[in-house]
């Protein structure tokens, strides 16, 4: 009889669950449907459509399943259709930021803040992103993205990296035939992109090139100075992060050493003496052959400026509108580590020379034809992902180039390299509708892709209102879940 209630009782709560499941796929698909099937018009906005340099004036965009429909002056509006009003107001398509993370990616985070932090990203523009070292968790949520389960960016992950010692979330590659399975196991899996980083040494780093090709999977990453060296990635036509071994390019021919300020060697005060010795004159050359051998180049200057270069004071930092979202621990080991840091020990002066010849490397890049893209590299050194992307801009416009080429930096030169040009990237009937509606020109200031007055999220409309609101919920969420082990 006993045996007999549990069995009843088990049913009865197995229907419960199951109801639950019911509602859930229920309220799942209708999220779906919603964000594929909205009907929206924004009207008399003036549309920077990204694809050459023009506004188009008081226009009327209609958008239909997640689809821009049309683009013009006299465009029929159903009457079911959500109106935005876009009179004064600037519209461009979404951001992309090249390079970030996620928190969740590593063990001191759960796994279950992921889609915040993507909510984020769509709460600063950001419609699509390229994770920089891959997890499997990843792959879900590009999946889950894909099919408009949860607001979030169109998503693209590199594998997990390459590296010749244990770094965490890696292949450790030390010979050829290692180098060759972890590109096979990483294409297997459905990475994107092959992501090398350092320490490793050039025959192991060729094998990986070579298999790669095989595969028809692309090489991104760093160019370790040190090891894989720039010329060898330009031989590959690997896509380079961060500018990675070309300060080492710019030494004089009889510079007393070989190393300089790049990657890992950053952090070395002895290594920024090597900024004595840089030829400028070399740029243009180095600039050519970049653009030749691989046109999309990532800087992610901001980061490298703002967190390396540039003095950055305790208040600058409290001051972040980012910076609430950083568990208390985090937020004073980073600010001590920018009181303690033995970069601190290198000039001011110094640091800003760095700074400058950069910006020089990206604007002859430029100018040589180079395909600049912006990356955030979040969400290290309390920049977080969504609000850098911003600073990204603006780094890009300070180091030389027109508010124009930053804006395509942001959003059509990404696409490009990803090949989804002809369905994203620019304002033009038929593309995915992923747009940011501004308060002001961009033109006139990049940094006024901060006053955003709304979001278009394939195709779907959130006010800015509503992902302030989304902020303001999330910011004490992520801020609350460095696992327990990780408070102490």
């Amino acid at each position: 009889m006993e045996d007999h209630q549990y069995s009843v009782a088990n049913t009865t709560e197995k229907r419960k669950i199951d109801m639950r499941s019911a509602i859930s796929i229920f309220f799942t698909l209708l999220c779906s449907i919603s964000v594929f099937s909205q009907t929206a018009a924004f009207t008399n906005v003036n549309v920077i459509p990204m694809d050459r340099e023009r506004i188009l004036l008081d226009q009327t965009v209609l958008v239909r399943d997640g689809v821009i429909v049309e683009v013009g002056k006299k465009v029929k509006i159903p009457n079911d259709a959500l109106k935005i009003d876009g009179k004064g107001k600037y519209m461009i398509p979404g951001l992309v930021d090249m390079h970030t993370h996620l928190l969740s990616d590593g063990d001191n985070y759960p796994d279950s803040i992921a889609e915040d932090e993507l909510r984020v990203m769509v709460a600063n523009g950001v419609t699509t992103i390229r994770f920089m070292i891959g997890t499997p968790e990843q792959l879900i949520l590009r999946a889950r993205s894909a099919k408009g389960e949860i607001a979030a960016p169109t998503i693209f992950s590199a594998s997990p990296h390459l590296t010749g010692r244990e770094q965490g979330n890696n292949f450790v590659v030390k010979t050829a035939d290692e180098a060759r399975e972890a590109v096979r196991k990483s294409k297997a899996a459905g990475y994107d992109f092959i992501k090398i980083t350092t320490f490793i040494d050039a025959p192991v780093y060729e094998a990986a090139v070579d298999e790669a090709a095989k595969q028809n999977i692309r090489v991104v990453g760093h160019a370790d100075s040190r090891f894989v060296t720039v010329e060898r990635a330009w031989k590959a036509r690997q896509q380079i992060e961060h500018l990675d071994g070309y300060m080492e390019l710019l030494l004089a021919d009889d510079a007393p050493m070989k190393g300089s300020v790049s990657d890992l060697y950053i952090s070395d005060p002895k290594n920024w003496e090597s900024l004595d010795y840089i030829n400028e004159k070399k740029i243009a050359e180095v600039a050519r052959k970049t653009v030749a051998s691989n046109p999309f180049v990532n800087p992610t200057q901001h980061f490298m400026k703002n967190s390396f270069g540039l003095p950055r004071s305790e208040e600058s930092i409290r001051s972040q509108p980012d910076f609430r979202f950083y568990p208390a621990k985090v937020q004073e080991n980073y600010l001590n580590f920018y009181k303690r840091s033995r970069l601190m020990q290198v000039p001011v002066e110094k640091r800003a020379r760095w700074v400058a010849v950069r910006e020089k490397m990206i604007k002859a890049i430029y100018d040589a034809g180079g395909k600049i893209m912006a990356g955030s590299d979040t969400p290290e050194f309390l920049w977080l992902y969504g609000f850098a992307m911003h600073h990204e801009l603006k780094a890009l416009n300070e180091a030389g180039l027109p508010a124009y080429a930053v804006l395509a930096a942001g959003t059509r030169n990404a696409h490009e390299f990803f090949g989804t040009l002809d369905k994203v990237g620019t304002i033009e009937k038929g593309k995915r509708a992923d747009l940011i509606l501004l308060d002001a020109n961009p033109l006139d200031d990049i940094s006024n892709t901060k006053k955003r007055a709304g979001v278009m999220l394939k195709g779907k409309w959130y006010p800015q209102s509503q992902l302030d609101k989304w902020l303001d919920q999330i910011a004490p969420k992520i801020a609350g879940a460095l696992l327990p082990e990780e408070k102490k």
